[in-house]
């Protein structure tokens, strides 16, 4: 990696962020004698983002912080197609409604990391439907479509993959590089931007659209794209056991995120602390050479500075003392996850398999019979061995809950109502 001279892409390669750029020299310079204005793309898939995409928007908050602007693009136009990029098979198409309806939450979880305004180097929120659904085909076509090749296209490994696999690939897909090219350049003309960054499955897309911006305008762009991160085990970023990481507190506590990092593995504590957190380097180096159970400090500053930077300090550190409680002092952590269940059914008695399935922390009956069968579930802190037990009110604490847990980390308050 290069000795870069700019502050946002020497601190982009201190703290592991790059992984490829198309001309390091070139954005360099750039980005020493301007105020850049750079984008990542996201999809309006979904409410909100969760932690697979924490490392692009840190990308964008580190953009910020050393001088440069900002462009969160919303897909609201290709999310109508979806990207096929090393996708099996085609996504659910969406309905203009339910992508508004997610871009309104995805822009609160941009709300911590970026400042949204006027000013030179304010963040940008935008959305691509805003001139994706203004195109005329036969016009597209011809002053966008004749700079593409066929063949060229048919060689990214995001297609290939696909064909190889003999998986149906649609016109509707197959077009989402165009389109995503075609942001490029449209960012380019009306803001100004010089810079696309994403993850490394992204590069393909990302060198068309430069080459896209040289045909139609002339124009000198760049890519920096970000290696595809996974934990030391190979699992993805932003995916648990439960389900997907979300960045929104209504779909996922801030104490299940907590957890979340909490439960990083140790080959991984470093490299986390320095793409997730701004924490100095100097004290990230210092974290890094705790060993033996000292590297459990580490992971509950680690869990705590991202909590805090999403959900804010008090939040993150209200989840670390129900951590501490629940797992140091065996005491029962109001703050803990809570579902509701019919008082009126635990009077009568409700089976542990369906107390476990209604509670989240198994998905079926069959799933949570081989974790009692496993010895994984306790109840008020006691063994469950028999997948017949009923909870009834008479497991009710004193503090009117029962405490479901699933293995040592997973714990549940089941209140009646």
């Amino acid at each position: 990696m290069p000795a870069f001279k700019s502050d946002f892409l020497r601190t982009m390669s201190e703290r592991g962020f790059i992984h490829q750029t198309s001309d390091d020299a070139g954005l360099d310079q750039i980005f020493a004698k301007e105020t850049v204005t750079a984008y990542i793309g996201f999809d309006a898939t979904a409410k909100s983002l969760h932690a697979g995409s924490l490392i692009q928007i840190m990308m964008l908050h580190w953009l910020q912080q050393t001088g440069h602007r900002p462009i969160a693009l919303m897909g609201g136009g290709t999310s109508m197609i979806g990207d096929p990029s090393f996708k099996d098979e085609a996504r659910k198409l969406l309905t203009p409604a339910d992508i508004d309806d997610n871009i309104a939450g995805i822009r609160r979880n941009f709300m911590p990391y970026l400042k949204f305004g006027s000013g030179p180097n304010d963040a940008v929120m935008v959305n691509n439907a805003d001139w994706l659904m203004e195109i005329n085909y036969v016009n597209f076509l011809r002053d966008v479509g004749r700079h593409f090749s066929v063949n060229r296209m048919l060689a990214f490994d995001s297609v290939k993959l696909r064909l190889d696999r003999e998986q149906s690939l649609s016109f509707l897909e197959f077009n989402y590089m165009i389109l995503q090219a075609y942001d490029f350049v449209e960012l380019y003309k009306r803001l100004g931007c010089r810079l696309q960054m994403g993850g490394s499955d992204q590069w393909g897309n990302i060198i068309n659209g430069i080459d896209l911006g040289r045909r139609m305008e002339d124009a000198q762009l760049y890519a920096l794209t970000t290696p595809l991160l996974t934990t030391s085990s190979g699992a993805k970023m932003g995916k648990s056991a439960s389900g997907a990481v979300w960045l929104d507190p209504e779909m996922l506590s801030p104490y299940e995120f907590w957890q979340y990092w909490r439960n990083t593995e140790d080959a991984d504590v470093a490299r986390f602390l320095k793409l997730y957190t701004t924490l100095p380097l100097d004290e990230v180096a210092r974290l890094e050479r705790l060993g033996g159970s000292e590297i459990n400090e580490a992971k509950k500053i680690l869990a705590t500075e991202i909590t805090a930077h999403l959900h804010g300090r008090a939040a993150a550190e209200q989840a670390s003392e129900t951590a501490r409680k629940t797992f140091e002092e065996g005491a029962l952590a109001d703050t803990l996850p809570t579902v509701e269940t019919d008082r009126a059914a635990l009077e009568a008695g409700v089976g542990i398999l369906s107390l476990l399935v209604s509670a989240g922390l198994a998905s079926s009956n069959g799933e949570a019979r081989r974790h009692v069968q496993g010895g994984a579930v306790r109840l008020n802190d006691q063994p469950v061995s028999d997948d017949r037990r009923l909870v009834t009110l008479q497991d009710l604490s004193p503090e009117n809950v029962v405490k479901l847990s699933l293995g040592r980390k997973k714990h549940i308050l089941v209140r009646p109502a």
